[in-house]
């Protein structure tokens, strides 16, 4: 464990449990936290995981003003995806994972490139959905969790598995608070 690795996880519980509750200054926290964790995984050659926080840094910014002004200048409400669209971007998922993990394996050095694919791929899905409030956002967190906590206490990063399990127990309470909020028109 790693000044690092504890530095970026702090600041990353803190974006993620204020995005659970549905805080705008979650966007903010996210710049800094996967800025410190493309670092991180850099480090330990998880190459699709630093593409991600570079991906996360970028959308951080949009989803910020997304959610400050993204319903006519008023801030977008909780809404919910179609089953149509969650199917697409559920095979658009596996198709990323596949394919990105085929060229890590074919061209880099990467640990678990289809793993670390499955994370970057359903990562990019889930902060698309997190941008536009869709409640969808948090099964799709859950699932990322899930392969998550292996991958990362695989290469050592005790710290930044365990709390990504706390991360899914987030996900599922945020699933849940979501989904209130959403029907009291939040």
């Amino acid at each position: 464990m790693t000044p690092l690795e504890i530095t970026a996880n702090a600041v990353m519980t803190v974006s993620i449990v204020l995005a659970g509750r549905n805080n705008v200054h979650s966007w903010w926290t996210g710049i800094v936290g996967c800025t410190l964790f493309a670092s991180l995984f850099y480090g330990v050659q998880l190459y699709a995981d630093v593409a991600l926080q570079v991906f996360f840094v970028l959308t951080c910014v949009v989803g910020w003003v997304q959610w400050l002004r993204g319903a006519g200048g008023k801030p977008r409400p909780i809404t919910s995806a179609s089953v149509k669209t969650i199917a697409v971007l559920a095979a658009v998922g596996v198709v990323a994972t596949v394919a990105y993990g085929l060229m890590l394996r074919e061209f880099t050095d990467a640990y678990a490139p289809f793993i670390d694919s499955a994370v970057l791929a359903f990562s990019v899905i889930a902060q698309f959905l997190l941008m536009g409030r869709r409640v969808e956002t948090w099964p799709v967190w859950v699932l990322v969790n899930t392969i998550s906590v292996p991958l990362y206490a695989s290469r050592g990063l005790y710290l930044t598995a365990a709390l990504y399990a706390a991360y899914w127990v987030n996900a599922v309470v945020s699933w849940w608070w979501w989904q209130r909020q959403m029907k009291q028109g939040g």
